[in-house]
């Protein structure tokens, strides 16, 4: 069976992932990727159970990948069953207040992103700029000092040949360098292999509800050395964010509350997206379900086929926790890590398909109760799985001591079952929309790899149209050139509600799909709350106050325009 690939995706897929011989040429077809993908992740299965036909379900695993029903995450694809063996996307290294710590990071961030991974690290246990250096009776130079040193040794490492180093840095809002870590993005050539997020606590947030003052503590001393209004503190990140779409925000105390492992620490950091919450030498399995081709048609429309949901979320947790075993890890300490908890993320792709095809508005109240409907069974199927794999091969080994360590709770095989990452390669791969974002524009310019554009009309338009029959070449080409099919009368209303694009959904409602989501996820949700270019402040001041209402772990906002590489920009000038 051949996948049904664009002709863009096999561009991609020939650039980044497929193999190549010692003169760069392509000596792997897309069908031989999965196939080599799929027979490589099965072998896991006979660490189980020796006699286990291995050949049936590396079937499984191929027919749900080659139909593009579920992709795992991009070092997956490109590396299993070859020399790298690197499966894993997501990482977090502990950076320590020492130089041999930093420099010990900085080595093994080297590591990981040869290997095709991204990492996470938290700056807040080094001390801050112009603090003393007892050993050399110097001052010490701060949390961004050091980040450069990361950011330049990203630039010098290209990841396994395929991808360019990503990394999250994260300052918690109590550091005494949060303001010039706040400040660290507004010059657009600073920090470009960098995301980097503000670790907002409950007690800033309630700091800033009261129009309080909060304490600034010193972390080599754990003394405080001043206190910050936190309205003017949170000012500066929306205006920053708004300038640049940075800093991001986490609610680190929200994270730690569901943290599953508090035995083990505290989590600090996320992997470059803020997906991915992990402990220090954590690492994360993601894939995602294609939601696009998970409905069948009726007489009466599309409608979910909760079946084959169910089918394909059963084979992608048994895949996800195989990857586990087979992949090859950079570092003993993460080996140890992600083997004794076995997090895994299984998530979504082709929302916004799947939406359309249902007739249903993105934001609107029928949207965010599909969302949470969709999720949560999603969830409950994933744990169902997990329990089933923990009494066929045992539970993490981890588990004295979680959350799932009492009376009358079945063990589980994994600390996290799910994850929503924002799959921007993945989807292009699988022709969807990406992760759970609304269609950004039915006509735009997708911009990947080196300088590489994409020219995209939607297609789940294009097939609505001749579906209903209001298709026409002059209609795709008024599209093409940047046109709003609000002002076509041969459009009907009906399409118009529900082809809807990220700019015309507000703030507040950009929120609320993330908290839905967000409910029955157990680690967070990627997703960009996105802002035409005339987009306020205070458009980006709600969004992160609604965020923290409604129960989400962090949130990233981007106002069209602001930042140079933008990976998405539309043809209609009123908004680009």
């Amino acid at each position: 069976m051949k996948p049904e690939l664009s002709k863009y995706a096999i561009t991609i897929l020939e650039r980044r992932y497929l193999k190549k011989d010692s003169h760069g040429r392509v000596v792997e077809s897309p069908e031989e990727m999965f196939r080599r993908v799929a027979g490589n992740v099965a072998k896991a299965e006979l660490l189980y159970r020796k006699d286990r036909d291995i050949r049936a379900i590396a079937e499984e695993f191929f027919d749900v990948m080659v139909q593009l029903e579920f992709l795992p995450n991009s070092p997956t694809l490109m590396n299993a069953g070859r020399r790298l063996q690197q499966l894993s996307a997501c990482f977090v290294l502990p950076v320590e207040d020492s130089l041999d710590s930093i420099f010990t990071s900085i080595k093994n961030t080297a590591l990981i992103h040869q290997s095709g991974g991204g990492t996470g690290f938290s700056f807040s246990r080094l001390r801050p700029a112009s603090d003393i250096v007892s050993s050399t009776g110097g001052s010490a130079s701060g949390p961004v000092s050091f980040m450069r040193v990361f950011n330049s040794a990203t630039e010098a490492i290209k990841q396994g040949g395929t991808r360019r180093g990503a990394n999250m840095g994260v300052l918690r809002v109590d550091h005494p360098d949060i303001l010039s870590f706040i400040r660290a993005k507004e010059d657009p050539g600073e920090f470009a292999n960098f995301n980097i997020s503000v670790a907002l606590t409950d007690r800033f947030m309630e700091a800033l509800e009261r129009g309080g003052r909060y304490p600034l503590v010193n972390p080599r001393t754990g003394r405080t050395v001043e206190e910050k209004d936190a309205q003017e503190v949170f000012d500066l990140i929306v205006r920053c964010a708004w300038k640049s779409g940075e800093p991001g925000i986490l609610f680190i105390d929200r994270i730690n509350l569901y943290n599953p492992t508090p035995h083990l620490g505290r989590i600090e950091a996320t992997n470059p997206c803020g997906e991915q919450p992990l402990l220090d030498y954590e690492s994360c399995n993601l894939g995602s379900i294609n939601l696009s081709r998970m409905l069948r048609r009726t007489a009466r429309g599309y409608e979910i086929d909760y079946r084959k949901l169910e089918r394909t979320i059963r084979i992608a947790v048994r895949f996800l926790d195989d990857v586990i075993d087979m992949s090859r890890y950079p570092l003993k300490e993460i080996e140890r890590m992600t083997k004794g908890n076995r997090k895994i993320g299984l998530g979504v792709m082709g929302f916004a398909d799947m939406l359309a095809r249902l007739r249903i508005p993105y934001a609107s109240k029928e949207g965010f109760e599909l969302a949470e409907r969709l999720m949560a069974f999603i969830n409950e199927k994933a744990w169902e799985v997990s329990r089933e794999l923990a009494r066929e091969r045992g539970p993490f080994p981890n588990i004295k001591g979680s959350i799932f360590d009492r009376n009358h709770t079945p063990p589980v095989r994994n600390a996290t079952t799910t994850t929503i990452a924002p799959t921007g390669t993945l989807s292009i791969i699988a022709g969807c929309s990406s992760g759970i974002e609304p269609f950004f524009s039915l006509s735009y310019t997708r911009h990947v790899l080196d300088g590489y554009e994409i020219p995209e009309i939607n297609h789940v338009f294009v097939e609505t149209a001749k579906e209903e029959g209001f298709y026409s070449d002059e209609l795709i080409g008024f599209i093409s050139s940047g046109g709003n099919i609000m002002e076509r009368d041969d459009v009907p209303d009906e399409i118009k509600r529900v082809f809807v694009t990220a700019f015309d959904i507000s703030p507040d409602d950009h929120v609320r799909m993330q908290a839905s989501f967000q409910k029955y996820t157990d680690n967070a949700v990627s997703k960009t709350i996105n802002l035409p270019p005339d987009g306020t402040e205070e458009d980006v001041k709600r969004a992160f106050l609604l965020a923290y209402e409604l129960g989400c772990k962090g949130v990233t906002v981007y106002r069209s325009g602001t930042r140079p590489g933008q990976v998405l920009t539309c043809k209609n000038t009123l908004y680009c």
